[in-house]
């Protein structure tokens, strides 16, 4: 008689990809179980794309749609831009998370269901007249009806020094567990993360790390779950990999940028979602010279950074539009001066208060325009949230060099997304020039004197013997800067301003484009728009369609190649996360009638699908 395999070993389905969504109640840790989820995949090799979703309240109301919250993860073997389109696995915790996500869940998706929370309360809540679990409303999808709650305090009993409320706060990590065991993720990452988190409190990581632990051995042992999938690691270029999120991109950045010009770095700002965090991450950085300080509103932060920066320190504040809009006098005052600072717009939705956590791209007229008086200033965007260290970089190579503010527009998409983030050498970054004005015995300092290549004025510290002079807002003289009110004065200092941003230009890199050099359709965009607009030319491309693709980092000045770019191609398509700022930008400054708006204002980013069809509807009316 041949031997019988009682438990033969698992065998795994090998995919190349996974989108899964977790959600639940704003109190459900859905940010969290989605992040631990991510690092994982990340330590494994995986390329990630994340894009978290949760409501601007604190504690949103219990168990109602409004309340809800959400974390996609796109992981791959291959390389992704956008955290996906469909999710094809969601985690529910509760009704509201099933009715508000369940629209986005591919044909024939994979639901996993907390059925523990789906009572009449939370159903009622959620506007459910019958439970979706029993009624048949689910056919078409494969369905996990788990009772997470009940399992995880069974596995959690006996543990001393913690409440049921304890106990069911470690709900969403047996969710994470089970996601772990079907996608072959190892606990040991976040085991690490549990002890670094709750050392100090042994009762509550004893409870996580059983929840964990209980959700993985549900699935080994559940027959229903015999279906376990592996994504091999991405082949990224050589190099050390962290994830990282926009936010803490540019944190570094800015640091960098300092200690590459070796000067303190001087950071003012009014908490406001979603720019909060890089003041939270550069508070880290006390011991690389630099300087926190949250003041009582945004015109506070904003004069403070004013006067860092005439101090001699690199200074930088960050908001969103409501404060920037409030920072908009003091913006022109620093403008005025001439001074290099930094100035970032984590845009979101709006008017007024209008969706803090939800992104948009609707400031670039109010960074660019939104002052009183002939007022530019540079402007650029990161596509990325990787690229959100280089940006920061840039900002400050662009404001030493023009002597003048610079805006950085990032969104909340880039803001609180992640990727792998290749590390780069340090001591391969070039530095970052600053010269100070220097007395000229017998010479009258002139704190207006432009530089014959820039055009920016001297940076003169107070205090230094033989450069005092005089500031503030008031019309100047060029060269001496007293106050004038001279017409000719007047005439030569705004063209001054206006014409030492334009030669940027000279330092801006050739536009670069994706696709053929002549064509039917180029794609244009700007911030976080580029991974959705790359993946869904590249798309249209395999489709046989004539289509480009160019992306902008620099919006004031504009590349000096781009005009000839745009004329090479019959119909220009700019998707934009607002009514057509860009587009009208563009039409206004090249002249041009073949530029074609497709905008987008709902809080959400640009999907693949979406901006696919645009780009294959655009191509077909123009080959009539």
């Amino acid at each position: 008689m041949a031997d019988v395999e009682l438990n033969p070993p698992m065998t795994f389905e090998e995919i190349d990809s996974v989108i899964i969504r977790f959600a639940g109640d704003s109190g459900d840790g859905m940010q969290l179980t989605g992040t631990q989820f991510t690092d994982a995949s990340a330590a494994y090799g995986n390329d990630v794309s994340t894009f978290p979703d949760f409501p601007a309240e604190i504690r949103a109301p219990a168990g109602t749609l409004a309340g809800v919250s959400g974390f996609q993860v796109n992981l791959s073997s291959r390389d992704v831009l956008t955290p996906g389109d469909e999710p094809h696995v969601l985690v529910a915790m509760n009704p509201a998370a099933l009715a508000s996500n369940l629209g986005d869940l591919e044909s024939g998706g994979t639901l996993i269901v907390n059925s523990d929370n789906f009572t009449k309360s939370n159903l009622k809540k959620a506007h459910y007249e019958t439970n979706p679990l029993d009624d048949g409303s689910l056919q078409g999808y494969v369905v996990h009806k788990i009772p997470i709650t009940a399992l995880n305090r069974k596995a959690l009993e006996g543990i001393e020094g913690i409440s049921q409320k304890d106990v069911d706060r470690c709900q969403n990590f047996f969710a994470l567990g089970l996601a772990f065991w079907m996608y072959d993720r190892q606990l040991e990452t976040t085991f690490q993360w549990i002890q670094q988190k709750f050392g100090k409190k042994p009762a509550i990581a004893e409870a996580n790390r059983r929840a964990l632990q209980a959700g993985y051995n549900y699935g080994d042992t559940v027959e229903a779950f015999q279906g376990r999938y592996r994504i091999r690691p991405a082949k990224l270029a050589p190099g050390t990999y962290r994830k990282i999120t926009g936010n803490e991109a540019i944190a570094l950045g800015l640091v960098t940028a300092a200690q590459k010009a070796g000067k303190p770095l001087f950071y003012g700002g009014y908490p406001i979602t979603p720019a909060s965090d890089i003041l939270h991450n550069l508070a880290m950085y006390k011991h690389f010279d630099v300087r926190t300080f949250q003041a009582e509103d945004e015109i506070a932060a904003m004069g403070s950074i004013i006067g860092a920066a005439f101090g001699g320190a690199f200074a930088v504040t960050a908001s969103s539009g409501p404060g920037i809009a409030l920072k908009s006098e003091a913006m022109n005052l620093a403008l005025v001066l001439e001074l290099p600072m930094v100035i970032i717009n984590v845009q979101r939705g709006g008017p007024s208060t209008g969706m803090p956590t939800k992104v948009e791209q609707s400031d670039l007229l109010q960074v660019m325009f939104g002052r009183n008086g002939e007022s530019p200033l540079p402007i650029i965007a990161p596509a990325t949230p990787s690229d959100c260290f280089d940006i920061a970089i840039e900002a400050f190579r662009f404001a030493v060099r023009a002597m003048s503010p610079v805006v950085i527009l990032s969104d909340g998409y880039l803001a609180n997304s992640a990727e792998p983030w290749n590390i780069p050498d340090p001591d391969k970054i070039p530095p970052i020039e600053v010269e100070y004005a220097v007395a000229k015995e017998g010479e009258t300092f002139k704190p207006y004197a432009r530089d014959v290549v820039t055009l920016g004025r001297p940076w003169a510290v107070p205090g230094t013997p033989g450069l005092e002079h005089r500031i503030g807002g008031l019309s100047k003289a060029p060269e001496t800067g007293n106050v004038s009110y001279d017409p000719e004065h007047h005439w030569a200092m705004v063209n001054d301003r206006k014409d030492k941003v334009e030669r940027l230009q000279e330092i801006i890199p050739p536009q670069p484009v994706f696709g053929p050099k002549y064509g039917a359709v180029l794609v244009v965009t700007w911030g976080s728009t580029y991974g959705a607009a790359r993946s869904a030319v590249e798309r249209a491309q395999s489709a046989g369609l004539k289509v480009a693709h160019t992306h902008l980092r620099y919006l004031n000045p504009l590349p000096r190649d781009l005009e000839n770019i745009l004329d090479r191609y019959q119909t220009i398509l700019i998707p934009e996360l607002n009514l057509g700022q860009l587009a009208h930008h563009l039409r206004g400054v090249f002249g041009m009638n073949n530029i074609v708006s497709y905008p987008k204002v709902k809080g959400r980013p640009f999907t693949i699908t979406e901006l696919y069809r645009a780009i294959h509807d655009t191509a077909k009316v123009g080959s009539k």
